[in-house]
């Protein structure tokens, strides 16, 4: 699918990049951007599900980027979706993250060795030049499905990282995108602005197309309710006509889905403090934590079916280990 508009939007920025390898930072104070670009989103069929995990090509001035590179499992259907729109993987000269989870960024050194620069936010840098550490702790939570569920995640040539500060900008083509440090659910997180439109990564949370209920993303082991707090203000700040989430696609109902998803932040958390004060056990905690979702969900209209796609999406017992892990 696609989107593009034109708009005049004034922002408040400054400095100049100190060598080639930062975000091109603009070189005035305010700059004035007039806009023009297409946003294609690209279904990633993560495990064979649909509307699981998507990337997004950015087309513009006749320049490619995508915002995340999704886990290398899933480099098949990234490299056929961009195909399928008439374009070839060479012609991908910069690929955004919004942060390191493989889910969003497990195929990002596999780019950089084909000659794009991978942009990223300052925490997750050193990660993908050497992402031995990242590797062997989702290896002790996933283990033998490690393969399976997110390919090999290859180290990133240093000079193709570019580390990104809050507020710097990346230029595609005709449009400019403004990283934003948004943590919350991790401390290495970034949305991209563009205009009245954002790329929210799981900033703003889990909401499969066409459904209402929102899944929250709390993946072990940074969530901060607080930090997530400001984020949402920041986005609720920015004036955003349209949301572009990983999990999955566009959110136009901008202002309700991130004060509800507010809410829904505040209820896991209360939900998830109030078992550990009981002392329920990890796997009690699990199956408790689920049924308190899944009654979310039906409330909400979520079919059978669909539940099973959130759970891929957003698995319940990893967003309670995330929780809990932070309550402690």
């Amino acid at each position: 699918m696609g989107a593009g508009g034109r708009l005049g939007y004034a922002y408040k920025l400054g400095g100049a990049p100190n060598n080639r390898r930062q975000a091109e930072r603009p070189p005035y104070k305010w700059i004035v951007f007039f806009w023009k670009m297409k946003v294609h989103t690209i279904d990633l069929k993560f495990q064979g599900v649909d509307g699981a995990i998507a990337a997004f090509l950015i087309e513009s001035g006749g320049e490619l980027a995508l915002v995340e590179s999704g886990p290398t499992s899933t480099l098949p259907a990234l490299r056929a979706g961009i195909e399928a729109l008439g374009f070839a993987v060479a012609d991908v000269k910069k690929v955004l993250l919004t942060h390191i989870h493989l889910d969003h960024a497990g195929a990002a050194g596999w780019w950089a060795r084909q000659g794009a620069d991978v942009y990223v936010h300052p925490r997750g840098a050193r990660h993908l030049i050497d992402p031995a550490r990242l590797i062997e702790s989702a290896t002790m939570v996933y283990g033998d499905r490690m393969d399976e569920l997110w390919g090999e995640m290859l180290p990133a040539p240093a000079e193709r990282v570019v580390s990104v500060e809050d507020g710097e900008q990346i230029c595609v083509g005709e449009v400019t995108l403004v990283a934003r440090d948004t943590p919350g659910h991790a401390r290495h997180h970034h949305v991209y602005a563009c205009g009245d439109v954002v790329f929210t990564g799981d900033v703003a949370g889990v909401r499969l197309t066409g459904q209402a209920y929102l899944s929250v993303a709390s993946a072990p082991p940074q969530f901060d309710e607080e930090a997530y707090g400001r984020s949402l203000d920041l986005l609720l700040q920015g004036g955003y006509k349209k949301l572009y989430l990983t999990h999955f696609g566009e959110v136009t109902e901008v202002e309700d889905h991130l004060t509800r998803y507010r809410d829904a932040i505040r209820a896991a958390t209360v939900f998830v403090r109030d078992r550990v004060a009981e002392g329920v056990d990890a796997s009690s905690l699990h199956i408790l934590y689920e049924a308190f979702q899944m009654e979310q969900a039906f409330k909400a209209g979520v079919p059978a079916e669909v539940w099973g796609r959130y759970q891929i999406a957003n698995p319940t017992a990893m967003s309670a280990d995330g929780l809990s892990l932070a309550l402690k």
